[in-house]
């Protein structure tokens, strides 16, 4: 029998139909206040709840219908770190659909912005992705997905992690996620057992260690704009750098975090570039390195902006 539903907090993939969604257009603008998404794998109480909370949505532009909602929601995607294949969080603006169904789908059948991120799910959608008053409950379309197919048990595992972060950052509780098929629970989600439901791993288990929110991909920026981000960087230390087009460096500086044990912190730096000539750029955090490169060198995450 299949979870009973409560019809109040019903959202359904319906909610798709007639719908536009901008899957991977990261918002450019607010504070990354998100970063104390403090999930842990037993964490199913609403205690502590994730607070993913989005940028503030931009202005619409001339001529947009001002009946259709829009939404900014946090999506997590797969990229390379030192240490292998970890999360990374993006923002993807949705438009006259329901965010936690907006959401799931950009992890399924959206593309991120940023080149430097993938998802390594099948394409396609969920049947629905419900919130009832315990849990999130997705009903995948085809039985293929509920085994791990040519993915390898690690990276299906991370996916799994994928689903639930931005899903639980969407609604920001600690809701556990369960599975169906064809109406009824299913044991397994890509391979991974999902029976007793599937929480969210601690967040250094499978989050990048450096994540930058702002700027965002392809931002143009000019005399100071603010970076912010989360981290979890020796002694809180989060170096950046611009490169020019030729990779070469052109500025460097640090932030501070807030923290840097147990989980990601968030950290925001002012950054001047009015000495800059106009032209293209990539914006780079990343963890600090005591170490000189033992154990693979610093996480990074980088963003191509323009200057102005």
């Amino acid at each position: 029998m299949s979870h009973p539903l409560n019809h109040g907090l019903r959202r359904t993939a319906a909610a798709l139909a007639g719908a536009a969604l901008v899957l991977g257009l990261a918002a450019a603008c607010g504070d990354d206040d998100p970063a104390t998404d403090d999930v842990s794998s037993d964490s199913t109480d609403s205690a502590e709840e994730p607070t993913d909370a989005a940028p503030p949505t931009p202005s619409e532009p001339a001529g947009t219908p001002t009946d259709i909602e829009v939404s900014v929601v946090p999506v997590y995607y797969v990229g390379d770190t030192p240490q292998g294949d970890a999360l990374f969080r993006e923002f993807s603006q949705a438009s006259g659909i329901d965010p936690l169904v907006a959401s799931a789908a950009a992890v399924t059948a959206g593309d991120p912005v940023d080149p430097d991120y993938r998802t390594p799910w099948p394409r396609g959608r969920f049947v629905s992705v419900v919130e009832t008053s315990d849990a999130i409950v997705v009903e995948v379309p085809e039985a293929s997905w509920l085994e791990a197919d040519d993915l390898d048990a690690e990276l299906a595992e991370l996916a799994v992690q994928q689903l639930v972060y931005s899903l639980q950052g969407t609604i920001g509780k600690r809701l556990p996620l369960r599975v169906e098929y064809d109406g009824q629970p299913a044991p397994t989600l890509l391979g991974v057992d999902a029976s007793a439901g599937l929480t969210a791993k601690p967040e250094l288990d499978v989050l990048a260690l450096v994540n930058v929110t702002e700027p965002a991909e392809g931002t143009t920026v000019g005399g100071t704009f603010t970076a912010n981000g989360r981290a979890s960087s020796f002694e809180a230390t989060v170096p950046w750098r611009i490169e020019d087009s030729t990779g070469e460096v052109v500025l460097t500086g640090f932030s501070t975090a807030d923290g840097w044990l147990e989980k990601l912190y968030p950290w925001e730096t002012e950054v001047d570039v009015s000495s800059l000539a106009p032209g293209s750029y990539t914006f780079i955090a990343a963890t600090d390195d005591p170490s000189a490169g033992e154990g693979g060198g610093p996480t990074e995450d980088s963003k191509r902006i323009t200057v102005e």
